[in-house]
């Protein structure tokens, strides 16, 4: 996408939760008070990893930024049908009030102790502190202390978690777990790895066996076996398992084994995503919610992360990457139940993929954006002579993406770039060419199919160039139909592109519907900012320059299902 040139249901309930505490049971002596000291283990994230806390569908991740206190905190990437609850299991003593608070940012954010008291509370854009107390049963010795967010409320972000009381047997346990044994793979598929191991023994008990894919911890699971779903098929992956017990005490990692997912074969990614593009560096930016509420539209294309010098990124190489008017719109947009993807790169400006000094450096700059955001995907719009006509900085962008989709398990990759009327170019084929023998495993190569030079059939030259994509990907790959059509996106350009090429509401609507009948990944535009009638008005950045209804061409675009 161009900058100064133009182109390039779950029903939600959020009544409280109830807030009565654990029985007592029969006539005991009064519950003693707890004593002011945090017992739970890596309260606020800084270890950098989850450990012992476990987050359910995976979809727990360290963040490095908004933090409330120190340099870490937890972000939890709900779903529509996930409330990415994390939860850390603790010794207490029976019959003990204990005081349970943290601090915690998003909309709809619950903390609280399972089976008994919790409390909640919406804060999208600042930390705010939850406090909860609850008393502990005449017998019991363990306490599940959790926080989540709401279906389809937008990722929230926890920190600096306290349960002040005594531990369980007095704080007296400090002995860790013995290590897992003979952890070895027992089955895989194209997005999926059994694993099975032996089990360890602890002078109190194992509570949970916690696995781990490269550093991340990716699964908790209270038997000696377990299978990690959501990874990329042809995708190598090593993992290791930790035992860990009811005071927090961990081992150390079993032995590792490295798994190399199946191939994709027929059914693709699984991944679809209606995007269109929005930057708040030009063109009049509408507010996101507004958008979202007029057209059904729920994920973004953020344009463009570039780098401010020396690999840093930043929005548009000037604003910074947090705190500014972009993560206002992204706050916006996550508050009202969608989501974005950034975009690295675009036609102009200091790029990070031909900046950077080394693939690793790239990554590590993608990698401070990730955590930023608690992103499920990335966009590398790779353009111009010093990005997608340089066939060095190419694989360099590529094995940063692999890297990170390797550091990051479900994090999809995208990869943005021109086409001719009847397929890749040059360089797309060299791109797609890298991309299998580097193994970077792109989840979707999307085509720019505008700027072409002329033409007047938009809608027949879009389809040609998808159709051209789709046999080069066949070559490349070695995939059938179905697999390669779930691997492609289409980013067009509304009303006017910069050669003056003309795509109407319904041409754009025809392609949505080939789009769909083809079970392709990604449909986007450029840009929601041009989204608005101006006949007559030429190629400018806050209208189509074409007739056409306020927000049409996004409300099209939402209909985009693959």
């Amino acid at each position: 996408m161009r900058i100064t040139d133009l182109g390039r249901s779950r029903r939600r309930f959020f009544a409280l939760l109830g807030t009565a505490a654990l029985a007592l049971a029969g006539a005991v002596a009064l519950p003693t008070t707890a004593q002011a000291a945090n017992i739970l283990s890596n309260p606020g994230f800084e270890s950098g990893g989850l450990s012992p806390w476990s987050c359910t569908g995976n979809l727990g991740s360290v963040v490095s930024s908004p933090v409330h206190g120190g340099s870490k905190a937890l972000a939890g990437a709900v779903s529509s049908s996930d409330n990415a609850q994390c939860s850390q299991t603790v010794s207490v003593q029976p019959n003990t009030t204990y005081s349970l608070s943290g601090w915690v940012r998003g909309s709809y954010v619950y903390l609280g102790v399972d089976g008994g008291a919790s409390t909640w509370t919406t804060s999208p854009s600042a930390y705010s502190r939850l406090s909860v107390s609850f008393t502990t049963g005449a017998s019991q010795t363990s306490a599940k202390i959790y926080v989540h967010g709401w279906y389809a409320q937008g990722t929230y972000y926890a920190d600096d978690i306290s349960l002040d009381g005594p531990g369980g047997g007095g704080g007296s346990d400090t002995q860790a777990p013995t290590t897992p044994t003979n952890l070895t793979p027992t089955g895989k598929t194209s997005s999926s790895v059994s694993l099975s191991w032996g089990a360890s023994s602890d002078n109190v008990g194992v509570s949970a066996y916690d696995v781990y894919s490269g550093s991340n911890q990716v699964l908790s699971v209270s038997g000696t076996s377990a299978t990690v779903g959501g990874l990329s098929p042809s995708t190598a992956y090593t993992f290791t398992v930790k035992a860990r017990d009811a005071a927090g005490n961990t081992s150390a990692a079993s032995n590792s084994v490295s798994v190399t997912t199946s191939a994709g074969g027929g059914g693709g990614t699984g991944f679809k995503q209606a995007a269109p593009y929005l930057f708040e560096g030009w063109g009049d930016p509408p507010n996101p919610a507004t958008v979202m509420s007029a057209t059904g539209v729920k994920w973004f294309t953020m344009a463009f992360v570039l780098d401010s010098g020396g690999c840093n990124p930043t929005w548009d190489g000037s604003r910074p990457l947090t705190g500014g008017v972009d993560q206002t719109a992204i706050n916006q947009i996550r508050s009202a139940g969608g989501d974005i993807v950034p975009s690295f790169g675009g036609w102009q400006g200091s790029k990070l993929g031909a900046n950077c000094s080394s693939a690793s450096a790239l990554a590590g700059a993608l990698q401070k954006v990730i955590d930023a955001y608690g992103l499920k995907a990335v966009d590398m719009d790779i353009e111009n002579t010093d990005e997608f006509e340089n066939e060095a900085v190419q694989a360099k962008i590529l094995t940063a993406l692999k890297t990170v989709k390797t550091n990051n398990p479900g994090l999809r990759t995208i990869v943005t770039f021109g086409t001719s009327t009847t397929g890749p170019s040059y360089y797309g084929n060299r791109l797609i060419e890298q991309a299998q023998s580097l193994n970077a495993n792109i989840d979707v190569f999307t085509i720019m199919p505008f700027d072409f030079g002329g033409g007047s059939d938009m809608y027949g030259n879009t389809v040609n160039a998808a159709e051209g994509l789709k046999a080069k990907l066949k070559s490349t790959f070695g995939w059938d139909d179905a697999t390669a059509y779930s691997h492609i996106g289409i980013s067009g350009m509304n009303g006017l592109s910069d050669q003056q090429e003309t795509t109407t509401p319904a041409i754009w609507s025809s392609i949505r519907d080939w789009a769909n009948s083809h079970h392709i990944a990604r449909l986007a535009y450029w840009a929601v900012n041009r989204d608005r009638s101006c006949p007559g008005g030429g190629v400018v950045s806050n209208c189509s320059g074409i007739s056409q209804s306020t927000w049409q061409f996004t409300s099209i675009t939402a209909g985009f299902t693959g």
